[in-house]
């Protein structure tokens, strides 16, 4: 057990961040050791040991999958993480090595909007594919049967949350097994393993590395059997992280703890904000009391993330507000320390308006980031 487990019931989760995944200290060598850049390694004689070849393994992966470890199962000494290339890659490796021709899974009709994708190729390769939305107990009705389910919580972009524990249980009641998409919230936000998940799975390109500059996966599962196939599916299809991306990783996940408080506060300072502007509808943000999903998310995250979505009456008032914005970059993805916002349906794939915006609260200062949201709805009004 290296020194950043022990006592992990008794640390804080800053704590945790800044040492989790370190190795024992050796004298003059660095805390956080740096990347090893191998395709292969000294193997002499029969094959022992942990690593012999980079497709397989490499030390700076073994840091960081141990990091994410701490955090997603504080104290736990029977889970196992793996990383991969991409937040698809992980997804992708749960529900190809688990999914077989004739299986029936579960996936959320308001996620992800890569998953129409997924769903085509699973039911090409003969997985029935059904769906729900992710609010309320909608998947209920279409779990008998299924051999996965796929939970998104809070979903993207909507901002749904569903009960975690009460889907988990009737879908162990029915012999499914249960994986939990958790890149918004984060394992500071929320420990799918802990309310009964089978696996944590998360995009780390997002809030996780929070710099906007690694792409990262990783799924975290406590079932061994289950996770060797996940791990022989990283093996077959090659979808690994660079050891300079999982080093950049493993580095950033020592602030991890100050960047989400910061963002997780501002971010309700920003929805706060738009709660009182008229031109704004359908403004989404778990972490507030009037959000429709306030009381279930208060019962299963520890904190409520860094999105907010909400909508302008119309495309046109959006791009202006958009583009009014000094401080929120018009970009993708979310979780950064530089504020993103963009207009959702230009992407095509998510059944949301036209005036849809989803923003990610970045580590500005919150005074000057809700003045500039105000000022920009002020400069876009018609």
């Amino acid at each position: 057990m290296s020194e950043s487990t022990k006592d992990a019931d008794h640390t804080g989760d800053g704590t945790r961040a800044v040492r989790a995944g370190l190795p024992e200290p050796v004298k003059h060598e660095p805390t956080l050791p740096g990347p090893v850049f191998a395709a292969h390694f000294h193997l002499p004689g029969e094959v022992t040991g942990p690593y012999s070849y980079g497709r397989d393994d490499n030390p700076t992966w073994t840091n960081l999958e141990r990091a994410i470890g701490e955090l997603e199962a504080p104290g736990r000494d029977d889970v196992e993480t793996l990383v991969f290339a991409s937040g698809m890659a992980a997804i992708s490796a749960v529900l190809f090595s688990q999914l077989r021709a004739g299986d029936a899974v579960v996936l959320p009709s308001d996620g992800y909007q890569v998953l129409p994708l997924v769903r085509a190729q699973l039911e090409a390769y003969g997985v029935e594919v059904r769906t729900a939305p992710t609010g309320g107990d909608a998947q209920l009705e279409v779990l008998d049967g299924a051999r996965l389910l796929w939970i998104e919580s809070p979903s993207n972009p909507g901002l749904d949350v569903c009960d975690i524990r009460r889907l988990v249980e009737a879908a162990h009641a029915r012999g499914a097994l249960v994986a939990v998409d958790n890149t918004l919230a984060t394992p500071l936000g929320q420990r799918p393993l802990e309310l009964g998940a089978d696996f944590s799975v998360a995009s780390g390109t997002k809030q996780l590395t929070g710099h906007g500059d690694v792409l990262l996966g990783y799924v975290t599962g406590r079932d061994g059997e289950a996770m060797a196939a996940v791990r022989r599916w990283r093996k077959i299809v090659g979808a690994i992280s660079g050891p300079m991306e999982a080093w950049l990783a493993h580095r950033s996940i020592a602030t991890l703890q100050l960047r989400v408080d910061r963002q997780n506060a501002t971010a309700l300072a920003v929805a706060e904000a738009l709660r009182q502007r008229p031109e704004v509808s359908g403004l989404r943000y778990p972490g507030l009391p009037v959000d429709p999903s306030h009381k279930v998310a208060a019962q299963q995250m520890h904190r409520f993330g860094c999105v907010v979505s909400f909508t302008l009456p119309t495309r046109a008032r959006a791009e202006r507000f958009l583009e009014a914005l000094h401080l929120v970059e018009d970009a993708t993805s979310f979780g950064g320390v530089r504020s993103t916002a963009e207009r959702r349906r230009r992407w095509g794939g998510d059944a949301v308006p036209e005036g849809f915006i989803r923003m990610s609260v970045g580590a500005e200062d919150p005074e000057d980031l809700v003045a500039d949201v105000l000022r920009a709805l002020d400069e876009s009004a018609e």
